[in-house]
């Protein structure tokens, strides 16, 4: 009898340490007003600023989000950021408590709550985070250095919410809009330094060289020395491009960008990011069996 109640006992503070959880990241979250369809969540970092999805703002001119004290504020778009779904809101008068935030990514088999507000009370759904990783080829080309997937219900509406640990602290921000519905997370410490870069400047820089690649093996007798198995087999440059321009040529085979080497293009595409972007890059090459070093400047994506 004690064990059964012993149990009981156990569920139930894990329960209430769940309800808890939601009702503290709850108290941080909005609805975001930017699309016909219906609302979004939005998560507040600071007294006058909110993070949510980009791909649910589809009326820049008219934003609006909903407090949980049922107050409707108008919004600016502060900026937004196509690879990583997100979107910074400038709302006056806001004076919301922010969230908390992990600095951590959350770790495979963690319990995760996701909870949104696509209503005038937060929503909740149960799981795990099932995988943790990255890059993550998304919209438009764009790639996302890391993301966190979780097998919790994105309910409508809960696009910009929070998925949360048990202390309702977020471990990443949830969006449907990077691979055709499937719930993921920008995690919380690259989704907090994408809304600084918002707020300072609008939009985050993402790089380009001009070419097209492939993943090729290198047999051993033509890696000139390279301990690495495989490279980027250059198939195409844009004339004119930042590689064109430092002197790649079709035929060549990357092998390591800025020290790093390269073996899967989504690695590259996110290596071209950040202070990267304007900056001359050394880049190993083999041509004809020979190790070349060639300098490329990043280009800057429109």
């Amino acid at each position: 009898m004690s064990e059964h109640v012993d149990a009981a006992e156990l569920l139930g503070a894990i329960s209430n340490q769940m309800a808890d959880a939601v009702a503290r990241v709850g108290a941080a979250l909005v609805q975001v007003r930017g699309r016909p369809r219906g609302p979004a969540t939005g998560i507040v970092l600071a007294d006058d600023t909110v993070l949510t999805a980009e791909h649910v703002l589809e009326r820049d001119d008219e934003l609006s989000v909903e407090t949980p004290d049922g107050r409707v504020l108008p919004a600016q778009l502060a900026g937004r950021d196509h690879a990583s779904d997100l979107a910074l809101l400038r709302v006056p008068g806001l004076a919301v408590a922010p969230a908390a935030f992990v600095a951590t990514p959350g770790r495979v088999g963690q319990i995760v709550l996701a909870v949104g507000r696509p209503g005038s009370s937060p929503m909740a759904s149960f799981g795990i985070v099932s995988a943790v990783g990255g890059p993550l080829r998304g919209r438009r080309g764009a790639v996302l250095e890391q993301f966190v997937q979780t097998d919790a219900i994105p309910y409508p509406g809960f696009s910009g919410g929070a998925l949360v640990d048990a202390s309702g602290a977020v471990v990443a921000v949830l969006t449907t809009g990077l691979a055709g519905g499937v719930a993921l997370g920008v995690p919380a410490a690259l989704a907090l330094r994408i809304a600084e870069t918002l707020s300072s400047t609008g939009f985050v820089k993402r790089g380009f060289l001009g070419i097209s690649s492939q993943p090729v093996e290198l047999p051993e007798g033509q890696r000139a020395g390279l301990s690495q198995e495989r490279g980027l087999l250059v198939v195409r440059v844009e004339p004119g491009s930042p590689a064109a321009q430092g002197g790649l040529l079709l035929g060549d085979v990357l092998a390591a960008f800025d020290g790093t080497p390269l073996i899967d293009t989504d690695e590259l595409q996110a290596m071209l990011s950040g202070e990267r972007v304007g900056k001359a890059v050394p880049v190993q090459v083999l041509r004809g069996g020979a190790l070349v070093t060639l300098t490329l400047t990043v280009g800057q994506r429109s």
